[in-house]
């Protein structure tokens, strides 16, 4: 879910404006999956716009604190999250760590890599959540070595069902500062997107697999 309505109108109007996602229902993207898709999102775009990481970063900080309370690290799930992660903590005055999809084949062998203790508080923090599988896989880690994920936090999710499903079966806490259905209101509010599109797009996103472009 969301933090709230406010945050998630302005969060979807900063990344439409510099193209972080990109609403093509006439000219669809193919994911790798196969699937025909009418948005394409990249959030690590944000890191190149000082103004709007700086949203981002501070927007999402406030939110850990108010929401988590007592943190003690703050995760970043490798590779997207890394830039925005450490923007998080550098804010909250925070240790930071980042964790890989799987263990290094060399060296240590680390999954997850920088400094952390059985026991302390984490929030993960994610740029993109699709089906949170591989979100997920860095909760999983993380918990292994014994420490309490407080909760996610993500910059945007598309809302499918099967990633909230995910979530609750996992039981991990997962909030938002966007996601796909402010995002066409917005996109409709600001005329980028006609209503027509608008009724393209959510069907996409009822049934992604099967979505077929206008």
């Amino acid at each position: 879910m969301t933090f709230d309505k406010e945050t998630a109108k302005q969060t979807a109007e900063v990344l439409l404006q510099i193209n972080a996602i990109k609403l093509q229902p006439n000219e669809p993207f193919i994911w790798a999956s196969g699937w025909k898709s009418p948005i394409y999102c990249d959030n690590r775009i944000v890191l190149s716009f000082p103004p709007i990481r700086n949203y981002i970063r501070e927007t999402m900080a406030k939110h850990i604190e108010s929401h988590y309370g007592k943190v003690d690290v703050i995760a970043g799930v490798a590779t997207g999250a890394i830039g925005i992660g450490m923007l998080v903590a550098e804010y909250l005055g925070l240790p930071f760590i980042y964790v890989r999809p799987e263990a290094k084949s060399h060296g240590r062998q680390n999954q997850i890599e920088g400094f952390i203790e059985a026991g302390q508080n984490v929030v993960v923090v994610e740029d993109l959540i699709s089906t949170g599988k591989s979100s997920l896989n860095a909760v999983k880690a993380l918990k292994k070595a014994n420490v309490n994920v407080k909760g996610m936090v993500a910059i945007f999710s598309y809302g499918f069902d099967i990633a909230k499903s995910n979530f609750e079966t996992a039981n991990v806490d997962l909030y938002t500062l966007s996601n796909y259905e402010n995002l066409l209101e917005q996109a409709l509010d600001t005329k980028y997107i006609t209503t027509k599109e608008q009724e393209v797009l959510a069907l996409w996103n009822a049934n992604p697999s099967e979505w077929n472009a206008i």
